[in-house]
């Protein structure tokens, strides 16, 4: 029997688990696909709307009600009418408005006379999002209601039209967004969410499916099965769960980039190579897990413990150059990172394969992980396994 017929009996052994444990198939199609249309819909317009902002407006003047209806308008905020901080502060402390915005008295007089009056705002801090988002659109409300108010003035001193875009703006920066230039946060968190779920949850089925075979005592009939060959038995479920996974990473990275035209500097194809690395070098990890913990619980817990933490430390809510030296160096024990690199390069930048080979031979480096416990994985195969009465 050659070493693929072994690894063929493997993927027929495992498919037939399948069909005795649904856990399988909730743990790997459904949560995947539950995971994907969670984070492509509950933003529907790739950025928060309609949050509600509460407004104190002091001033009661037309440049304040204009700035409302304009702020009104927006497709972030809807604006709600307080008389007084205190109830907009109790509504805040009550979940019912966001962040609350302040229009001091004398805010047109102090704009006619190109005085800076003081605008204040607050945000809930639970709402960083919507709170960023919000603040982004008031400013940029207070400016454009500001410079039509300063304009008119000017008009009425006589200053020429060529004459005031220097004396209301004298610097106009120019504002360049790479790689997402509509900031849809969708498409944001599609590409760093799915990609750390996928990680997660190839990471846990693979240990569970490893592990099962010392849970339920059946490690001793899987060698058999291949003629006590571990790294048959091994790779044979790991190139089940290849197949199966990296269909769903390329089903995903289809519907992201082909049907919701998500932002794509290089080739679907890079994308689709980087999404089989991750889903390889995640396996890697979990039979290192494995290996290393031969009990299921424990090894679970491991893996789900390295999982989560991975989307903390691989680039996704803080970046790696960020992050104390000794964090810089844990990250590279993660999958993730090294993918979060290469869609970098890639979705973002378009860059050559000059630039992206160092993430790609960092993921290969990851298959390296089996050969260093499979001797201790065998053992546990042979010796931890009690058959059930």
């Amino acid at each position: 029997m050659t070493f693929f017929d072994k690894i063929d009996k493997v993927i027929r052994r495992e498919i037939r688990i399948w069909a005795r444990r649904p856990i399988y198939f909730l743990g790997s199609v459904a949560v995947m696909a539950f995971c994907t249309v969670f984070y492509l819909t509950f933003l529907g317009q790739g950025v928060p709307s309609d949050l509600p902002i509460a407004v104190v407006d002091l001033d009661g003047s037309s440049t304040s009600r204009n700035f409302c209806r304009q702020l009104d308008a927006t497709q972030l905020g809807k604006v709600i009418h307080y008389g007084s901080f205190s109830e907009a502060q109790a509504d805040m402390q009550g979940g019912r408005v966001t962040s609350i915005c302040v229009i001091p008295e004398g805010f047109n007089r102090d704009i006619q006379a190109q005085r800076q009056p003081t605008f204040s705002f607050y945000v809930n801090g639970l709402y960083f999002l919507g709170g960023s988002l919000a603040w982004k659109d008031i400013l940029t409300m207070v400016n454009l209601t500001a410079g039509a108010v300063q304009r008119e003035v000017l008009r009425m001193k006589g200053v020429p039209e060529s004459e005031m875009a220097g004396l209301l703006r004298p610097v106009d920066v120019d504002v360049h967004q790479i790689g997402n230039a509509t900031m849809n946060y969708g498409a944001y968190l599609a590409n760093m969410m799915i990609p750390g779920m996928l990680q997660m949850v190839v990471v846990i089925v693979l240990i569970y499916s490893l592990g099962a075979e010392l849970k339920y005592g059946t490690s001793r009939h899987l060698l058999d099965t291949v003629g006590h060959d571990m790294y048959a038995a091994v790779s044979g479920k790991m190139a089940l769960y290849t197949v199966l996974f990296t269909l769903i990473g390329w089903a995903i990275e289809v519907i992201l980039y082909k049907w919701l035209h998500f932002p794509l500097a290089g080739r679907l194809g890079q994308m689709l190579l980087a999404c089989f690395l991750l889903v390889v070098a995640s396996e890697s990890v979990a039979v290192f897990i494995i290996g290393c913990v031969p009990v299921c619980r424990f090894a679970l817990s491991i893996g789900a413990l390295y999982s989560v933490l991975g989307l903390s430390l691989t680039g996704f809510t803080l970046p790696v150059e960020a992050l104390p030296a000794g964090l810089r160096g844990l990250t590279m024990m993660y999958p993730l990172r090294h993918y979060y690199e290469l869609y970098v390069q890639v979705g973002i930048f378009g860059s050559g394969f000059g630039q992206w080979y160092v993430p790609v031979i960092a993921l290969l480096l990851f298959c390296f992980l089996p050969f260093l416990v499979m001797g201790r994985l065998g053992r546990a195969y042979t010796y931890l396994n009690y058959e059930r009465n």
